[in-house]
């Protein structure tokens, strides 16, 4: 594979704020020694960061600053960001730095009712990380929210959990089949435990599904996972996000293959009529 020239900026003058999450940023971590990685993942000193947005709307309650890990293990055909699956691509952030730069949003986010949101990638790739700074944030006295695919959702514990106000489940499909086909061979075992085990601790929970043409535009998939969401108890509310173009050119710069470059945003029509399925179970779909 044809590898992405390094940026001409040095990792260290790139900005942590970027203008949207789908900026390209690429090779910001790689100096890190690997044993400096590896002691980051398991003490959670340090993590990798794509980027911070400020001023979003749709990551959670109210208005919120959003940070972007780096790394994945999902291959979702649908990926918006996939310069965020590796850890290397990120920018290396202390965790003090990444405190220090929430705390400077922290009265504003309180007085707009919103919060904090760690989002990916997939936050529990860098799991001592993610609790670290989540309990930092809530000592804060700002509202904390994940958005996770909750494949490794056992690396937080109870007390943890219970430090993140709201959890966004990015739910890929319901049966495993239509799970390894959309993610790239994963299964969903620990996916649906995950959801299982926030409903019995009680904690909020958003649902997000990735409407696609030709791939998870599935009544009964789409039947079978709102049930499910339905009797979990917790689900505050289900959001259906129609597929778009705009990660297309990441694919193409990173010499990746691209099922999806002929297929087209779902109507209006079926988007309301997923929407209609996730409601007829019951939930608040939108």
């Amino acid at each position: 594979m044809e590898t992405i020239p390094a940026p001409a900026v040095a990792p260290e003058k790139v900005s942590l704020e970027a203008k949207s999450p789908f900026e390209m940023r690429v090779h910001l971590g790689e100096t890190v020694p690997d044993t400096d990685v590896r002691s980051a993942l398991k003490t959670g000193d340090m993590g990798f960061l794509h980027s911070f947005t400020t001023g979003s709307a749709v990551d959670g309650p109210g208005i919120r600053l959003v940070a972007w890990t780096t790394a994945c293990m999902f291959r979702c055909q649908y990926c918006h960001n996939p310069d965020t699956w590796t850890l290397s691509n990120g920018i290396p952030v202390t965790l003090d730095q990444a405190i220090t730069e929430i705390r400077k949003y922290a009265n504003g986010l309180k007085a707009m009712k919103g919060g904090f949101t760690l989002s990916g990638g997939e936050p529990l790739m860098q799991d001592r990380f993610a609790a670290r700074l989540f309990k930092a944030v809530k000592e804060m006295g700002v509202h904390t929210a994940m958005e996770s695919n909750g494949y490794f959702g056992d690396r937080l514990s109870d007390d943890e959990i219970r430090n993140i106000d709201l959890v966004i489940l990015d739910m890929k499909a319901f049966t495993r089949g239509q799970h390894e086909r959309v993610t790239g061979g994963m299964h969903n075992e620990d996916v649906l435990e995950f959801a299982n085990r926030l409903a019995a601790l009680k904690r909020p929970m958003w649902l997000r599904y990735v409407l696609v043409p030709g791939l998870t535009d599935i009544p009964e998939e789409m039947e079978a996972l709102a049930t499910f969401g339905a009797s979990l108890g917790v689900v505050e509310r289900a959001e259906i996000l129609p597929f778009h173009q705009l990660g297309e050119y990441k694919w193409e710069r990173l010499k990746l293959n691209y099922q999806l470059k002929d297929t087209q945003p779902p109507s209006n029509e079926l988007v309301a009529k997923a929407v209609e399925i996730f409601r007829g179970a019951g939930l608040d779909a939108s």
